[in-house]
């Protein structure tokens, strides 16, 4: 075989590595142990509410099913299709927002009207506006560049089209959401070049607003003051955080063994949707805890470093995207195991592959089949590449 040849030869196998091993790899790691720790989690919870033990661990496999089918039809979208669409995509969001809060479009669950339902599943918009978002962002940032680094008008004119949808979602409301797509702008525009002086006043206002909606709000003043001092209103608003920490307290190092939770036999509330990762504590201990927070990290280091290899290779709208993606998928996690180690006050979010719900893991595979289809673009550019000048 010619060394021409043998060039092509390799590089067509390299262009034939289907996705990212490692990022592939950690998501079906994340997704049984997920799948594992509710199986734990709901049993009980599941007998007393719908007298069958198995009812919502059912539940979870068809979420499971549809989820890895819209990931999979997901991953056959190429890039430059969402950002051809990426301010339908912003209409959609709008649209999602609002109808959620028109009676009786909108369902109401545990005070909060985030979810529309279709019967047979209920659509929380506020899952996929957090998509959506940052695919408009992407293109944003691609088409409004050099207006957003060189004038104030391209620095503040995403911050009032987020200001906007948080306004939508604090009226559902839906905290969690506004923190985390808040986030997620701010340091994608941060990527894109802004200097941090820019951020000063933002970094007030949102200081001001958030003070502001918890004294607008009497019951997030409780819930923060339960979070400064969770033992002296642990039979109130301090509960659902001093079981968790209990359930922590129990796991010590090793837990007590896959199964034998005591905190999941309704002590603690959410067991198996926001306070999961307590459970893995309890179950698993501080290890289980850690190789988590472990697979996490690896997750999301590799997202970053998936979109600085588009970045590198000249694609900004897929490196901003993926950028985007990574920045969502770290503050969530980061909220969650925060508000579990009762380092943040509780903000209703769930912990991506892991805790149970069907909106939040349709998204959680949507991101990362998006992260993949990047990945596989880019090994195909550089195959390309090697190509004409092998």
């Amino acid at each position: 075989m010619s060394t021409s040849m043998a060039v092509r030869h390799h590089s067509s196998q390299k262009a034939s590595l289907p996705f990212d091993p490692v990022l592939s790899m950690v998501t079906v790691i994340l997704l049984v142990l997920g799948y594992v720790m509710i199986a734990s989690a709901t049993t009980e919870i599941s007998a007393r509410l719908y007298g069958s033990p198995l009812h919502l661990l059912i539940k979870h496999s068809v979420f499971v099913v549809i989820s890895l089918c819209i990931g999979f039809l997901t991953l056959m979208v190429p890039v430059k299709r969402w950002q051809k669409i990426d301010w339908i995509l912003l209409v959609v969001a709008f649209l999602l927002l609002i109808a959620v809060l028109i009676p009786g479009v909108g369902r109401q669950v545990n005070g909060s009207t985030r979810w529309i339902s279709l019967g047979f599943f209920s659509i929380q918009g506020s899952e996929f506006v957090k998509l959506f978002v940052i695919v408009y962002m992407a293109g944003y940032l691609v088409r409004r560049r050099e207006e957003l680094l060189n004038q104030w008008a391209g620095f503040f004119k995403p911050l009032a089209l987020v200001s906007l949808i948080s306004i939508l979602l604090l009226l559902e409301p839906d905290f969690g959401a506004v923190v985390v797509i808040m986030a997620s702008v701010m340091g994608l525009i941060f990527l894109a070049g802004v200097p941090l002086g820019k951020y000063v006043g933002v970094v007030i206002v949102s200081v001001v607003t958030v003070a502001g909606a918890a004294v607008l709000q009497p019951y997030r003043l409780a819930r923060f003051n339960a979070f400064t001092d969770p033992w002296e209103y642990q039979f109130s608003g301090g509960y659902q955080l001093t079981q968790a920490l209990i359930a922590f307290g129990r796991g010590e190092w090793f837990g007590l063994g896959l199964g034998n939770s005591i905190q999941k036999l309704f002590f603690l509330p959410e067991a198996h949707t926001d306070f999961l990762f307590s459970v893995v504590a309890e179950e698993l201990g501080a290890i289980g805890a850690v190789l988590v927070i472990s697979l996490f990290g690896c997750m999301i280091t590799r997202g970053f470093l998936i979109g600085k290899r588009a970045q590198s290779g000249g694609d900004a709208f897929a490196a901003y995207l993926a950028f985007g993606i990574s920045f969502l998928l770290a503050i969530q996690v980061i909220i969650n195991i925060g508000v579990n180690l009762g380092l943040l006050p509780t903000k209703g979010l769930t912990l991506p592959f892991i805790s149970y719900g069907g909106n939040s893991l349709v998204v959680s595979c949507m991101l990362v089949a998006i992260l993949l289809r990047i990945d596989y673009e880019q090994r195909l550019v550089a195959a390309s590449s090697r190509d004409r000048h092998g």
